[in-house]
């Protein structure tokens, strides 16, 4: 049976995947902000409390996991926060670079020993097609210099390309089977467009949403592809297939210059290290026998 985890499971896309999980047969082990939320809405699986704006939760979490868990097969990095006014973690760093980036890089390193010893183990992120529109500014990744809620969640979202494929390379690099592949679902009703976002922009998303979006299960479509598709390469990102990227089948599409940008990884990489404290070991990640 497959392991998988998954994080952010309660509502829209996470939710829509772990249903579709579960209904594939796979373990789902759900991190979440409400476990009693999860069992409630996904009878069968595993629910585990994570606070991804909070990284001493993610150290608890990852610690209990290792605990109780001996592999893992398929980690999605799902949950994240959008538009919100400009609020802090527990640690003091911008609330959607902290979910959205911060506390995946810091759960994804400790886990990775675990994919390791998992069957053709993969590591999804799920990004945006906005991260296109996303910029790094190093100096200012806390968003004190002239707070924009969208700007902000572009920025996220960009680092969670940038991250996806800088683990590939790393991972690549040292010969390991763990797979990190990047998915993003277009526009999708999920409930995270007006969870947070103020004034124009929630206007406009009130408005497009009901027009342009598609449901939840479909925007998960790209996810599940990058999580349980053959073949599915590492540094590949998925993505609707229509107009924009906004919705339709999954296919394969082309990241941003920026999230391909080497430079720009071994940057971000360097510095999510330094604020989450979380150091990867990848040296002893390399490939193993097959099992019997």
């Amino acid at each position: 049976m497959t392991v998988s985890l998954i994080t952010g499971a309660t509502s829209g896309l996470g939710l829509a995947t772990a249903r579709a999980l579960l209904d594939q047969g796979h373990q789902v082990i759900a991190a979440v902000r409400d476990p009693a939320r999860a069992t409630r809405l996904l009878p069968g699986a595993e629910a585990r409390r994570l606070d991804l704006a909070d990284l001493d939760s993610v150290r608890a979490f990852a610690a209990d996991l290792r605990a109780d868990h001996h592999r893992l097969d398929l980690l999605i990095n799902n949950a994240g926060v959008m538009g919100m006014p400009r609020t802090l973690t527990a640690q003091g760093h911008e609330l959607q670079f902290g979910v959205n980036h911060l506390g995946h890089f810091a759960l994804t390193g400790p886990l990775l020993d675990l994919l390791a010893a998992g069957h053709e183990p993969r590591v999804v992120t799920v990004s945006s097609h906005l991260h296109r529109k996303g910029k790094l500014r190093f100096d200012d990744l806390s968003g004190a210099a002239g707070y924009q809620p969208m700007t902000a969640y572009n920025r996220s979202k960009l680092a969670n390309a940038v991250f996806g494929l800088e683990l590939h390379r790393r991972l690549a690099a040292a010969g390991s089977p763990i797979r990190s592949v990047l998915a993003h679902p277009g526009f999708a009703r999920t409930g995270l467009q007006q969870a947070g976002t103020v004034g124009v922009n929630r206007l406009m998303l009130r408005l497009t949403t009901p027009l342009m979006a598609q449901s939840p299960e479909r925007g998960a479509l790209p996810i599940l592809h990058a999580a349980t598709a053959e073949p599915v390469h590492g540094g590949e990102f998925y993505g609707p297939s229509g107009a924009g990227e906004l919705r339709g089948d999954p296919v394969l599409v082309e990241p941003s210059a920026d999230a391909h940008d080497t430079a720009l990884g071994t940057r971000l990489w360097t510095v999510s290290e330094e604020l989450t404290g979380v150091r990867y070991t990848l040296e002893s990640l390399g490939r193993r026998p097959e099992r019997g």
